[in-house]
C-alpha cells in the first residue's frame, strides 16, 4: 500500500471528519496514474454539467411558456424536479470540494447556484453529509431514516408516491425545514445567510422570468420542487443504500450503484449520482470520472459480489415487496437529516 493515496480527510472550522473508503486494498488493483486521473478535477467539465441543468430548467419552462397544456406542464416538472435533484448532486459535490479546483469558487458556485435556489445551504448539508460517510448504515448515519423502512408493501409505496407528487411530503419538509432554521436566526449567522441566499436566488430567477414576460412560471420551479422533486429524491435514496446486501464490509455491502438508461439519467438519476458505490469507495472522485472508475472496477474483478443493479424500476418493485403492512412509524414521512432545504 505505500505510495497510494490515503483515505480523505475533510477538515471544517466546527468539526474534523477522517473518512474510510472500505476495503483499502483495491486500491492496489489501480496504477497510480489511474488513480491520478480518477482525481482529476476538470473545472470546464463542471461548467458543462452545471449549464446542462439550468439548460434543461430553462427549456422545460419555454416549453410550456411557447405551448401552456396539461401535457407541457407535467412533462416540465417532471424535467425541472430532476434537475433540481441535479443541481442538489452538484452542491454535494461541492461540499466534498470537487467541484472546482480553486476553493472559494467550489464553494460560492454550490452555494449560489446550486444550493440557495433549490432552498438548501452547503455549509449546514457538509457538516451533517460527512457523518453519512463515516457512518453508514448504522445508528450514527443521519439519512438512516430514508432506508431503514423498505421493503413496505406496495400500497404503501404507492401512498409515498402520492404523497410526493401531491406536495404533501414537500410541505411537511418544507415547514420543518423553515422552522429549524428560523429558530435559529437570532443566533446564528449561518442561517440568517441561508435564508437570505435562499430568498435573494428565488427573487432573482422571478425576476429573470418577469423580465422575459412570463412571471407566471415560476410557479413551476417550486411546484417542481414540493413534488417530483421530492419524488426522484426519494427513489435515489432507496436505489443508493435501501436494501443492499449486509454481508459485505461497507461499501459494497451497503451502497449500491444503479446503471440508468438514458430516460432514467434524464429523469431520476442527474449528474452521474446512480454511481454510488464508486462514490463511497472513493469520494473525492468527480462525478464525470465515477463511469470511468466503474469500468476500471469491473475490469479488475473488483465489482464482484458488488450491489449493482440494472435500472430503477426492479429496485422499486424490490422496495415493495413486504407482505405485510407496515408500522405507522415505518410509514412517517420524515424531514432527511442531512438534506435540509435550507
Amino acid at each position: 500500500m505505500s505510495g497510494l493515496p490515503a483515505a480523505p480527510r475533510f477538515n471544517d472550522v466546527e468539526q474534523t471528519a477522517e473518512i474510510e473508503v472500505g476495503e483499502p486494498r483495491w486500491h492496489a488493483m489501480l496504477s497510480r496514474d489511474e488513480m491520478r486521473d480518477l482525481l482529476e478535477m476538470r473545472d470546464l467539465r463542471s461548467w458543462f454539467s452545471l449549464a446542462v441543468d439550468w439548460g434543461l430548467i430553462a427549456a422545460a419552462m419555454a416549453l410550456v411558456a411557447w405551448h401552456p397544456g396539461f401535457v407541457t406542464i407535467v412533462l416540465a416538472l417532471a424535467v425541472i424536479g430532476a434537475r433540481q435533484l441535479g443541481l442538489a448532486v452538484l452542491m454535494h459535490e461541492a461540499a466534498h470540494r470537487s467541484l472546482f479546483r480553486n476553493r472559494a469558487v467550489n464553494d460560492f458556485v454550490g452555494q449560489w447556484l446550486c444550493a440557495y435556489p433549490v432552498w438548501s445551504d452547503l455549509e449546514g448539508y457538509r457538516k451533517v453529509h460527512l457523518q453519512h460517510h463515516a457512518w453508514t448504515g448504522t445508528d450514527k448515519d443521519p439519512d438512516l431514516g430514508l432506508i431503514t423502512p423498505f421493503p413496505i408493501t406496495a400500497a404503501s409505496l404507492r401512498r409515498k408516491i402520492w404523497r410526493d407528487l401531491s406536495g404533501q411530503t414537500g410541505r411537511k419538509f418544507a415547514h420543518a425545514a423553515w422552522k429549524r432554521t428560523a429558530g435559529r436566526w437570532s443566533m446564528d449567522a449561518g442561517a440568517r445567510q441561508a435564508i437570505i441566499g435562499v430568498v435573494t436566488t428565488n427573487l432573482a430567477l422571478l425576476a429573470i422570468l418577469t423580465a422575459l414576460g412570463h412571471p407566471a412560471l415560476w410557479l413551476l420551479w417550486a411546484t417542481a420542487w414540493l413534488t417530483t422533486n421530492t419524488l426522484v429524491t426519494r427513489i435515489r435514496a432507496i436505489a443508493e443504500h435501501a436494501l443492499t446486501p449486509q454481508d459485505l464490509p461497507e461499501p459494497r455491502g451497503k451502497t449500491r450503484t444503479t446503471i440508468a438508461r438514458w430516460w432514467e439519467r434524464l429523469l431520476i438519476a442527474p449528474n452521474l449520482v446512480n454511481y454510488h458505490l464508486e462514490h463511497h469507495l472513493l469520494m473525492m472522485v468527480p462525478h464525470y470520472n465515477l463511469p470511468r472508475m466503474h469500468r476500471l472496477l469491473d475490469e479488475r474483478g473488483l465489482l464482484e459480489g458488488a450491489c449493482i443493479d440494472i435500472g430503477y424500476p426492479v429496485i422499486l418493485r424490490r422496495a415493495a415487496q413486504r407482505s405485510s403492512a407496515p408500522t405507522p412509524a415505518e410509514t412517517r414521512d420524515r424531514p432527511p437529516v442531512a438534506l435540509p432545504p435550507f
